[in-house]
């Protein structure tokens, strides 16, 4: 609340629950690969839509869309360089 008493929201109220349901679907998309696809098609699902699903929460949820252009480069290059070293880890399963 500012001085006034009124509340002053960031985002519309539309926005954040069109992403809440995005990322439910995403979630489900999740349970789905997990549980149908083998082991290594899977892991490899998980690591292209959970960087997805980071991405939503980082963007709308905790106001990156608000930062300086630099700060949420820094955030999405280090979040690829994360799936990049846990998809180098996880390699291994496809010569198993």
């Amino acid at each position: 609340m500012d001085r006034t008493g009124s509340e002053t929201r960031v985002m519309p109220y539309r926005t954040l629950v069109r992403v809440w349901l995005v990322l439910l679907g995403l979630t489900g998309a999740l349970v789905a690969a997990g549980t149908l696809l083998p082991p290594s098609l899977s892991v490899w699902a998980m690591l292209v839509i959970t960087p997805v699903k980071a991405a939503l929460i980082f963007y709308f949820f905790m106001h990156l869309k608000y930062e300086k252009p630099l700060l949420t480069g820094l955030v999405f290059v280090t979040l690829g360089l994360l799936v990049l070293v846990i998809g180098l880890l996880f390699s291994d399963l496809l010569y198993r």
